[in-house]
């Protein structure tokens, strides 16, 4: 009978295992917001890694310490860092800058898991608004892969984009109304 369960139970192990890796290699996420303030702006704050501080939902909490590489912004603009935490550790640069429309941004992490990601940010103004859409293109390795089983990575990532554009949305129009003073 013991045999019968411990076997049983490696069998459901090996079906697991088997599923997770039939999953696909790469998902894609995409969320949009609109925000009170200039195109110009907002890709700004896209545009300078160093500006990502006052947004990004990574930055835990202002205390992770990055290190910049290459032009102030723009094609070429480089950000690394090593946190424990959510924040792990990666290297970001911005690929394609086309002002002020879009924005591209491959980030390679190393911790918490070895993957590649393309960010997608266009802008559309809209009158007194922008329109920003957010797009990522994320590598799923086996390990995410088996976590998805059980819970929805790209539904996570999508959180993780909505908090990060709420942020955006806040930083860009707080200093938008700054400049109004």
């Amino acid at each position: 009978m013991v045999l019968k369960i411990a076997l049983s139970i490696v069998v459901l192990i090996v079906l697991l295992l088997v599923f997770a890796a039939t999953r696909p290699n790469y998902f894609r996420a995409q969320r949009s917001i609109t925000i009170h303030a200039p195109q110009e702006k907002v890709f700004a704050l896209i545009n300078d890694l160093h500006a990502w501080d006052a947004w990004s939902a990574d930055n835990g909490g202002g205390t992770v310490q990055k290190a910049y590489t290459g032009p102030a912004s723009g094609k070429g603009a480089m950000a690394e860092w090593d946190a424990a935490g959510r924040a792990g550790s990666a290297k970001m640069l911005i690929t394609e800058s086309v002002a002020p429309s879009r924005v591209l941004v491959n980030v390679d992490w190393r911790r918490p898991f070895e993957a590649n990601n393309l960010n997608e940010f266009t802008f559309h103004a809209q009158g007194d608004e922008t329109e920003v859409i957010w797009s990522i293109q994320a590598s799923n390795p086996y390990s995410m892969k088996l976590i998805g089983v059980f819970i929805n990575i790209k539904s996570e990532f999508g959180k993780h984009m909505e908090a990060g554009l709420r942020n955006l949305k806040n930083a860009a129009e707080k200093r938008e109304a700054g400049a109004g003073i």
